[in-house]
This record gives C-alpha cells, structure tokens and sequence, in this order.
C-alpha cells in the first residue's frame, strides 16, 4: 500500500498504481476489494494445436504438436503488434474459452500434444493462471512453453520461470529509442530476463526478432544485437529473424522484404552465431480453431532437447 492509498503491480517494470476499482495498463490486472486480481484467470481467446516450429521453437521437442492458447492483454503498446485482436482486446466476452488449468493439462494429453504453449498475448499479464496450468501439466509429463517479450521484474520472473521448460523471447529491437518509441517500454528489462534464463534457469530458450523496415533492420544495429547475443548468452542460442507485415497501427509500412532476412542471417552467422533463421512471422491464430485432431508435422532440424 502506498502513501497515498494506492496500490503498486509489481509483475513489470511499469509499476502500475492503481485506486479500487483502476486496472493496469495492460487491462487485465485490476484492483478489486483492496487486492490485486487477475480478470482473465481461467479465460481464453481460444485452443489451437500448432506445429512447435510456428511458436517458433525449432530445437525443442521438434515435429510435435503444441496445444496453444492465450486470453487478453498485454503490457507492451506494441504499435506494429501482430496479434493485436487479442494482446489489445478489452471485450471480456471475446474469451469464450473457460478452462480450469487440469482441463488443459488434461486436453493436452488427450490430443497428443507433448507441449502447452502460452502464446497469443504474453503470458506475463496471466502469470498466474499460466504458473498453475504449468504446474497441472508438469504433473502429467507434458512440457510447458512461454511466448512472451521478457518485460517482467525480477520476483516474477523466477517465479513464472521455475515452472517452463521452454522460451521464446522476443527481442524487438536493440536499442532503449526501438522501445521507448514503439512500444512504450524499455530495453534493459529483456535483456535481463534473456540473462537470467540462459544462466540461472534451465529453460530452453530461443529468440526472435522481427524486422521491421525503417526501424530495427539496419546492419548496424542487427551486428550490435548479435554480438550480444554471442557474448552475454552464448553463440549456440537460436536467433530467428521474422517477417513483419503491415498492421495494427503500422500499416503504412511495407512487409519486410525477404532480401533483409536473408541479409540478417547471414550477418548473425558471420559474428558466431551457430543456429539463425530467417523465415516469415508465424501466422496469426484465425478462425475458431478448437481440439479436433492433431496436426501432421515434421522437422529436419537437430534436435537439442
């Protein structure tokens, strides 16, 4: 509790204070009765059984379905955001979907899935709701994975992460201007979660970034990202470079040309390193896609884990 009478959401660097009845920025954290409450808990925008690649997660558990889902909100105004008609839906009747955490787990097992993966929106603002999902799964041998930008305070983050067994990390761009101006955040708190997961946990991690032209796709700055990438984590952590596309509120800027994908790659490689993609931005979950069968997919790529 503050001086003031207000209460203080520690779950990211936006410190959020809020009065009785006042939700954070991200829209789904509120203050109700003189608590903080998660809205969404036991909410969905739906279940999807996606290849593993598409998260994308090209080393862990690959050519297996993965059971995916989200709810609403985020903690990022992403401004080029790709699945903005959820990270920014403030419509509860949207998340039609209700789920105890054993129903997933157990949907899970049922559809062949070896993998749940918490994605859509970041699974940051529904900490709670995806701690206990994972939990629920870890108790029936399936795998838990995380889709999400790294913004997130410390406590948090070793509390979330002690529960997933796998990571991707969008790192959107590599300077603090990058964040500031397109997504109203910061730089230093993703660097610090990508840190934290490489040597203090044992999560599977990997990284994308997606390439937007005019904004994070210079030479320059794409050298500077993978040479951090090499010195603070290590050449072995797989970088995949993305495609963005025209949307939300960025739509009067072309799609990434392919040219600049393949041009990221090979600057990744020529700096050390070892497992770098350049591929299209996974696709927007569409449709009312739901557990009807499992999907066929396969993968040619080494496995790690």
């Amino acid at each position: 509790m503050l001086p003031d009478g207000r209460i203080q959401c520690d779950l990211c660097p936006r410190f959020c204070k809020l009065q009785d009845g006042q939700c954070g920025l991200c829209f789904v954290r509120a203050r109700r009765d003189g608590g903080m409450v998660l809205t969404t808990y036991g909410r969905s925008s739906g279940f999807c059984i996606d290849p593993i690649e598409k998260k994308p997660l090209n080393h862990f558990l690959p050519g297996t379905p993965v059971l995916s889902f989200g709810t609403a909100g985020c903690n990022l105004t992403c401004r080029f955001c790709q699945n903005w008609d959820i990270s920014k839906a403030r419509e509860f009747d949207r998340l039609t979907d209700e789920a105890s955490p054993e129903a997933i787990a157990e949907a899970a097992v049922a559809s062949g899935c070896r993998s749940v993966a918490f994605t859509y929106n970041d699974p940051v603002v529904f900490l709670e709701y995806a701690t206990d999902v994972a939990v629920g799964c870890r108790a029936r041998g399936v795998k838990t994975v995380a889709v999400s930008a790294g913004y997130m305070c410390d406590a948090p983050r070793v509390e979330f992460y002690r529960h997933i067994d796998a990571a991707n990390i969008d790192l959107k761009g590599f300077t603090d201007g990058f964040y500031k101006r397109l997504c109203t955040g910061a730089l230093g708190p993703v660097l610090e979660t990508l840190v934290y997961l490489k040597h203090e946990t044992k999560v599977w991690l990997e990284i994308t970034t997606l390439l937007i032209p005019g904004e994070n796709d210079s030479p320059t700055e794409i050298e500077a990202l993978s040479a951090w990438i090499v010195e603070h984590l290590g050449a072995d952590v797989p970088l995949h470079f993305t495609r963005f596309h025209p949307d939300w509120k960025m739509r009067d800027r072309p799609p990434t040309p392919v040219a600049t994908l393949e041009a990221a790659r090979s600057i990744a490689q020529s700096l050390g390193l070892r497992y770098v993609y350049a591929g299209r931005q996974h696709s927007r979950r569409g449709g009312a896609e739901h557990l009807l069968s499992r999907l066929p997919v396969t993968s040619h790529r080494p496995r790690l884990v």
